[in-house]
């Protein structure tokens, strides 16, 4: 069966009993329909004195076409903690209808490892990144009518950084001239559409306490300078209250469940190459305290989720993960030793070999630069041969890890029992879990630790105009922020194309901007794009309903 019959064979319990068994009142659950429900977030701060379960970081190899399974993997696992006799919890981000529509046709796992009600999940869900981009938005509008109105701030129609979103991939909106038509249409400038997923709000919404904090941290998004270079922010314009009233409901965690019907928190959706890569706070920290093991998984490889959730995430909340799942699989490998994509499921053990340095530079990041015990998940495929998961376990060993072979795919959280016990032995193991570079160290710096120990960078470069807005944030007193580094997901380096683990390239920074209201600041390097694009075939092609509302296509 595909992965969304499988979804819709499952047989759900209402979202109460979930709740029950958690322990969350019935009045702390606001359904949403029969299988969904937000907690309320005022009772989830009734918590705070309850000690905190060990925290499971899944993160992966370099992504590649053929596959490695990290969202899968974290269901499973998490199914398997609970078969096991732990009291387990999956933390999961929201799908974005971007890679919905276009490279993924759905992001809530796969076989027998999946959340459910799957089609609401990828689809619109409870109405979190509507609110987001609603919000976001707002302030779109509200500085656009606050200069055709006078103007008494001092916009320098330039220098305005705020842009507008919409969740999906749509290339022709990344550049365009708005307030065409008249006097009447506002005043024309340039500008353009992110994705919602690096909304700043999104950022802000995945890194808040409370609703008061999400509130406190809008105010300080910085949206445009004056002409003398004087930032201007949302709290001049007045905006930050009602885009928290937008945001009231979105800020509390999403009740989900498994296929084997085990608890799940899925909210927040920043994508990992664009941003930070990690669900809420509010959610991590629920999970937390109503479980024994939560699993969550950061986006895409280690070099980059990973390194966020470290960063930003845990430095600026506090949280700090008992150990990690490096997820890989060998068809992956087989690619990043130069296979093509259509030969992985052949064996070729030549090819496995020539493709394992990126597993190997991972697994080192993780154990010797993040210093978190770590477990590999060889995420088992039919194809697999004897010869290719002896030589991954050998080479896993060789480096002081633990490799596993796990089959949740198939068999869901039986699969994954032996993944699971290790898990739970890596959480007991001595950790010494450290950032990749100190608060005091000035921008420039951390993007250049980053490159050299993460990356296998030689260095890093910056155009001279790059070069000094980096050095004038860096006046302006934000060089105690952590750095978002916007780049490919598919390589060590920001070339897509180099598989492996390539060394002694350059990072270029090409942009820098300010998060003032998330802490953060981001680089974006390469080519990569805050507003992604379809491919030649979008998955929007193979989505359909039929007459009974029935959904296929979504895998």
């Amino acid at each position: 069966m595909s992965d969304i019959e499988i979804a819709q064979a499952a047989r759900l319990k209402p979202v109460h009993a979930l709740g029950d068994a958690l322990g969350i009142p019935e009045e702390a659950l606001d359904p949403r329909g029969r299988h969904i429900g937000k907690v309320a977030q005022p009772w989830l701060d009734t918590l705070a004195d309850r000690p905190d379960g060990k925290l499971v970081l899944v993160t992966a190899i370099s992504p590649t076409p053929a596959g490695e399974g990290k969202t899968t993997t974290t269901v499973g696992l998490g199914d398997a903690l609970n078969r096991i006799g732990k009291r387990a919890i999956v933390c999961l981000r929201e799908p974005s209808l971007g890679p919905v529509f276009g490279m993924k046709g759905g992001a809530a796992g796969g076989g027998y490892a999946q959340v459910v009600p799957m089609e609401q999940i990828n689809l619109h869900f409870t109405g979190d990144f509507a609110a987001i981009a609603l919000a976001h938005n707002l302030l779109a509008a509200m500085i656009d009518n606050h200069i055709h109105h006078g103007n008494a701030l001092g916009f320098d129609l330039r220098r305005i950084s705020w842009k507008r979103v919409m969740d999906m991939n749509d290339r022709a909106l990344r550049d365009n001239v708005i307030g065409l038509g008249g006097p009447g249409n506002g005043m024309p400038r340039e500008s353009g559409f992110d994705i919602v997923v690096a909304s700043e709000i999104m950022a802000i919404l995945c890194t808040a306490t409370s609703l008061s904090d999400l509130k406190e941290r809008t105010a300080r998004i910085v949206v445009g300078e004056t002409a003398e270079r004087k930032p201007i922010t949302c709290a001049t314009l007045k905006a930050q209250g009602a885009m928290a009233a937008l945001l009231k409901d979105a800020i509390s965690p999403n009740l989900v469940q498994t296929l084997e019907n085990n608890p799940a928190f899925v909210h927040g959706g920043p994508f990992a190459n664009i941003a930070h890569g990690c669900n809420t706070a509010i959610a991590t920290r629920a999970a937390l305290k109503l479980g024994d093991y939560v699993v969550t998984e950061a986006g895409f490889g280690a070099d980059l989720g990973a390194e966020k959730f470290i960063d930003i995430k845990c430095r600026r909340t506090g949280l700090r993960p008992s150990a990690a799942v490096l997820v890989a699989t060998a068809r992956a490998l087989k690619y990043h030793g130069g296979m093509a994509v259509a030969d992985v499921s052949k064996e070729d053990v030549a090819a496995l070999e020539r493709g394992l340095p990126n597993l190997e530079r991972h697994l080192r990041n993780v154990q010797e630069v993040y210093g978190l015990p770590c477990v590999v998940a060889i995420n088992h495929r039919s194809h697999d041969t004897p010869a290719e998961i002896e030589l991954l376990v050998r080479r896993v060993e060789a480096l002081g890890g633990q490799a596993v072979v796990a089959k949740h795919w198939a068999d869901g959280g039986a699969g994954a029992e032996a993944l699971a016990r290790e898990v739970v032995a890596a959480c007991e193991k001595p950790n010494s879990f450290r950032f990749v570079y100190d608060d005091a160290l000035p921008l420039w710096q951390k993007v250049e630790a980053i490159a050299t120990k993460v990356y296998g960078a030689s260095g890093i470069t910056a155009s001279a105009a790059v070069k000094e807005r980096i050095e004038r944030l860096q006046a302006e007193g934000y060089g105690h922020f952590p750095v978002c580094i916007a780049k490919t997901q598919m390589s060590f380096s920001t070339n897509a194309a180099l598989r492996g683990a390539p060394s002694g390239h350059t990072l270029d920074i090409r942009e820098v901007r300010l998060a003032a209201g998330a802490e953060f600041v981001v680089m974006v390097c390469g080519d990569i794009m805050t507003m992604p694009g379809l491919p030649k075939v979008p998955a929007a092609e193979l989505i359909d309903i039929d007459g009974q509302g029935r959904i296929s296509g979504l895998s």
